[in-house]
Parts: structure tokens; C-alpha cells; sequence
């Protein structure tokens, strides 16, 4: 018997080229289906391993721009992997880039930069559990996560600022728990997860790392074996879990 796959998509960021690394070391003989815009680049900072021929034989890489063309064809071409997928990890998520940083008060807010999260963190991600939802049945024992925030956190927000990623993660949130519901329907084995990693040492967390307590500023190694082990100890009851990297419950 074929083990079941793990599909990781946005797999170019830095906490899910870890988090490749990890599942390998733990599952070694499944085979791992990884998605992103351009080829995958070089794992060997997260694990000499992944340049084994042994990862090698296992794993699949798949470039895709992301747009609803695009991320069906992909689907189609592993339909068969993800009926009896593992899990789905996806990955997808912006901060800021060279033309827009996050807003600290109302006359930081523009259209463009809004419609631009709004996009990579909302509607991209919905797109793919869209088209990998109807590849879902209750023979599938699938964990699906996407990485949200706790900024995403209505009652959590005390501070203000960050209108539109807060606003881009909060919807991802809405969605994830939609899908949730229609999931526990039509697959009924298989469970949601909204996944905060905390302050991660990536690129989307450099601007902002000066004001990180002693002790909380993560490597995306340790935020992948932390998701690894969450993954492992979920629970099936038809609801979406919204944890951070300690698996404590966060207030939506």
C-alpha cells in the first residue's frame, strides 16, 4: 500500500522549506508533493538529507503562478495524491514588500496595497482548498492547515495598526472556518488548522524583529517540528482548530 502524501503549497518560504525538511526526517518514506511559483531551492540549510537521493525519489516539485487556471491544472495532475493525502499545509502569505509596509494609522491605508493582501492572503489560499476540497471524500484522513495570525484575532486586538493584513488574515480565518463546516459534510475524517508560528525569523518578520522579547523571536526549524508535532496530535470533530505554535487556543 502507496503511504499517503504530504502536499505542502508556498513551499518557497522559509518556514515551509523547514517544514519539508521536518516531515521528511519523519516520514521518509512518504512522498512529498511540494508547490511554488519558481523551483524549489536548495534544503540543505534544514537538512543535508534533502539532497539524499533518498528525498529525492519521494519528492515531487510542481511550479504554479497561483492563478485559478493554473492551480486546477495542478490539482488534476495529483487528484489521485490528494483523495488520500496526509495533510495539506499551505504556506501563502505576505506582510509588506518594496512599495508598502503595514499601515500605523488610517492615512497609511491604499487601495493597492490592500487589494495585494487581500489576494495572497485570503484568496489565493481559498482557491487552492477550493479545487483540493473537491478531491476530498470520507475516505480521505487529511489534516489541512493554513498559516494564519494572531493579529487575525478580533478579540485579540488591543493595539490597532495593520488594518489590511489583520483585515486579509481575519478573512482567511472566516473562510477556513466556512470551509470547515461544508467539509465535515462531504470529508468527514479530515480537519482544519489555523496555524500562528509565532515571530519567525523570515523575511516577512525582519522590519519588525527589534521590539521581539528575549526568547520569542523563532528559526523557522523550530516553528516546523512545533507544526510537525500539532499536526500529529489533532483531534477529528468537524472543527478548525485556530492555535499558535504552543497549540494554545487562540480567541478569534
Amino acid at each position: 500500500m502507496t503511504n499517503s502524501a504530504i502536499i505542502i503549497i508556498g513551499a518557497s518560504s522559509a518556514i515551509a522549506k523547514a517544514f519539508i525538511s521536518e516531515q521528511h526526517k519523519r516520514y521518509p518514506q512518504h512522498p512529498i508533493i511540494t508547490i511554488s511559483r519558481s523551483a524549489l531551492e536548495d534544503l540543505s540549510e534544514y537538512d543535508d538529507a534533502c539532497q539524499s537521493e533518498s528525498f529525492k525519489a519521494f519528492h515531487e516539485h510542481i511550479v504554479c503562478d497561483n492563478s485559478p487556471v493554473e492551480i486546477t491544472k495542478t490539482v488534476k495532475t495529483i487528484a489521485a495524491q490528494i483523495t488520500n493525502a496526509q495533510s495539506v499545509t499551505i504556506f501563502n502569505g505576505q506582510l509588506h514588500n518594496a512599495h508598502f509596509k503595514p499601515e500605523k494609522r488610517l492615512e497609511d491605508i491604499h487601495s493597492d496595497y490592500l487589494q495585494w493582501l487581500f489576494q495572497v492572503n485570503t484568496i489565493t489560499p481559498l482557491l487552492w482548498l477550493k479545487y483540493i476540497g473537491e478531491h476530498l471524500g470520507h475516505s480521505s484522513k487529511c489534516v489541512l492547515t493554513c498559516l494564519s495570525a494572531r493579529v487575525a484575532s478580533i478579540d485579540d486586538n488591543s493595539v490597532g495598526g495593520w488594518y489590511g493584513y489583520r483585515a486579509s488574515k481575519a478573512a482567511l480565518n472566516m473562510a477556513v472556518k466556512t470551509f470547515a463546516i461544508e467539509l465535515a459534510r462531504r470529508a468527514k475524517h479530515c480537519k482544519c488548522v489555523l496555524f500562528h508560528p509565532g515571530t519567525t525569523d523570515t523575511p516577512l518578520s525582519k522590519p519588525f524583529q527589534k521590539n521581539v522579547p528575549n526568547g520569542k523571536l523563532f528559526d523557522p526549524q523550530f516553528v516546523a517540528g512545533q507544526l510537525s508535532d500539532l499536526l500529529a496530535q489533532r483531534v477529528i470533530n468537524g472543527q478548525v482548530d485556530y492555535i499558535d505554535w504552543q497549540g494554545k487556543a487562540i480567541n478569534w
